[in-house]
């Protein structure tokens, strides 16, 4: 028997896949939806620096040349 996860605001609940495909109207018009659970992202590992110019240099991106 396989469960499907409905969410309706931070509330989640756990129904019988055919339940939920038999009453898909019935769900969908008291706000509850398909729980879909997306992978949170990763943080990005920020670059190793090894002395002050080189934390400035990242900080600063480099300007254009006026024509």
């Amino acid at each position: 028997m396989e469960m499907v996860k409905l969410v309706k605001g931070d509330r989640i609940i756990e129904r019988t896949k055919i339940d939920y495909e038999n009453n898909i109207k019935i769900w969908e018009i008291r706000g509850w939806k398909l729980f879909v659970n997306k992978p949170k992202p990763e943080p990005k590992p920020e670059p190793k620096v090894d002395s002050e110019w080189q934390k400035e240099a990242i900080k600063k991106p480099k300007s254009k040349k006026a024509k």
